[in-house]
């Protein structure tokens, strides 16, 4: 089955491949790690299947899931699919074979639309070409804080119909944003008990350069003890903007 999400920008969540590691100061309080860890404690068994995997065992190792790649060519209706929310697609110890079975998946559902967003854009970049890219594929790089900025132009050499930034959890500012062959920018607080202070300041500013480029942009939250806590209005309003949807040719 599909997992509903919680995440505002998506509607369910698609793990065939478990497990990640630190890159960045963006990743110190991360909800994925938290879970796995919640998940262990509870009794990984419990939640560990073929059909559903969301942990991948002691630790938080990355494992590959080949049994849960047809599950998208079981799901009757359309759906918006964040890809791998407990990992990170191009996490080198994931091989680029395992990766092509999954790109093979997405384009044989082009009645869905699949969101990759990855911290590893210099593989990204670098196994682009070796990749076959589909249409219903939007590609995208976390950009949290502005010494991870690099992560932008190396997403602009991938050839994916749609490109988006996540600047979240947004740590620091971010006041000059090339947004050419950008689609989409997403910009959100951390949440949980250790969630680092968001200035209202860096995402107004993120914010009018997406209005100045014609760029779509997603105000996700505020961020704080609990994802939900404060809000997500910005301005006396919400941001919701998305790119279009578009149905893949079959």
């Amino acid at each position: 089955m599909a997992t509903n999400s919680g995440i505002e920008w998506t509607e369910v969540t698609w793990n065939p491949v478990t497990g990640c590691d630190r890159v960045a100061a963006g990743c110190d309080n991360c909800y994925a790690l938290a879970l796995a860890k919640r998940l262990q404690a509870m009794g990984a068994e419990k939640y560990q299947n073929d059909g559903d995997p969301r942990t991948s065992g002691p630790g938080f190792g990355v494992t590959t899931h080949p049994r849960a790649l047809d599950q998208p060519l079981r799901w009757r209706t359309p759906k918006v699919v964040f890809v791998n929310s407990m990992s990170d697609l191009f996490h080198a110890k994931v091989p680029l074979d395992f990766i092509r079975d999954i790109f093979d998946v997405i384009r044989e559902t082009p009645q869905h639309t699949y969101q990759v967003l990855t911290k590893r854009a210099r593989r990204m970049a670098r196994l682009a070409e070796k990749l076959e890219w589909p249409e219903n594929l939007w590609m995208g790089v976390s950009v949290e804080s502005f010494d991870v900025v690099d992560r932008v132009d190396r997403l602009r050499d991938v050839p994916a119909t749609t490109r988006f930034l996540s600047c979240e959890p947004l740590i620091t500012a971010l006041p000059v944003l090339n947004l050419e062959g950008i689609d989409w920018v997403i910009a959100g607080g951390e949440s949980g008990p250790r969630a680092r202070a968001m200035d209202p300041a860096w995402v107004e500013d993120i914010r009018d350069q997406c209005v100045d480029a014609d760029v779509a942009f997603f105000f996700k939250q505020w961020g704080g003890r609990t994802p939900k806590a404060n809000g997500r209005e910005l301005d006396g309003r919400t941001w919701d903007d998305m790119p279009e949807l578009v149905v893949a040719s079959a």
